[in-house]
């Protein structure tokens, strides 16, 4: 699906009331900030009326820069992909769920025993089993045995193995079956396991309850595999011009990539 042929299929009389944006490759390319093209159509979008919701799988951390880069003082933010859900105004946590990691953890370590694992430590950083890559995790880094990894229940767990490719992630999860768990596979080989049922969609339809919008007045927009359940729940979903292929199947339209301003693109077609 080309970006044209998705603008040719948007609806000229239909605007959102709540805007799900995922971060990374959508709304910021990279370690970069929010172009002024991206922070002027969100600014639009919510002068129009719209909840404007940051939906992300970083951790608070990571996300409430890029919050006070748009200028977004109040609403709400889903992190760690649907795991977490806090306010904007005051930064508290409103919903947080957890899970025990450690059967998904040890049956993933049988099969990629050299992988770099970490969990989650809300508000901190992350527990790793060794140091990842400057700039793929947020906050601090805290290198723990396995069994201290795994000791208590966490919100999220992260796989990482350079030298897998997505594809081998993919086919080893199908394989293995993780059946209590939620995963997403990311664009490189990084593999983002939840809570079992939690995703954006599930964080987000109970924030769209909240702020009380009908469901025919939503509308998200991402790029990853961790965003298909957003792009689903959403009326309108949109992914952005270099997600994958199955992402963008399961978009209803389909705009320019990030480093064109596609989340601008999109917000255009709705907010003027």
């Amino acid at each position: 699906m080309s970006a044209a042929r998705a603008h040719g299929a948007r609806d000229e009389d239909w605007a959102p009331g709540l805007v799900a944006l995922d971060i990374d490759g959508t709304i910021v390319d990279g370690e970069a900030a929010p172009s002024g093209a991206v922070h002027r159509a969100v600014h639009r979008a919510r002068e129009a009326g719209a909840h404007v919701v940051l939906a992300t799988g970083r951790a608070l951390l990571g996300t409430w820069p890029v919050a006070e880069q748009l200028g977004l003082e109040d609403g709400w933010v889903v992190a760690s992909n649907g795991a977490v859900t806090a306010r904007l105004e005051d930064r508290e946590v409103v919903d947080l769920v957890t899970f025990d990691a450690a059967p998904a953890l040890r049956l993933l370590r049988e099969h990629v025993p050299d992988a770099l694992a970490a969990v989650e430590e809300l508000g901190v950083g992350y527990r790793v089993t060794a140091p990842f890559p400057d700039g793929e995790l947020t906050g601090e880094q805290r290198v723990v045995g396995f069994d201290e990894l795994v000791a208590e229940p966490v919100t999220r767990v992260v796989l990482r193995s350079p030298e897998k490719e997505p594809a081998d992630f993919l086919e080893l999860v199908e394989r293995i079956g993780l059946h209590e768990v939620s995963y997403a596979v990311g664009y490189t080989a990084w593999l983002d396991i939840a809570p079992k049922g939690v995703s954006k969609a599930s964080a987000l339809e109970v924030v769209r309850q909240r702020l009380e919008v009908p469901a025919d007045r939503t509308m998200a927009v991402g790029d990853g595999r961790n965003d298909l359940e957003m792009l689903d729940w959403a009326h309108r979903g949109v992914a952005m011009g270099q997600a994958p292929a199955e992402v963008q199947d399961a978009a209803d339209l389909v705009t320019e990539e990030v480093g064109d301003d596609g989340l601008a693109v999109a917000l255009g077609w709705f907010f003027r």
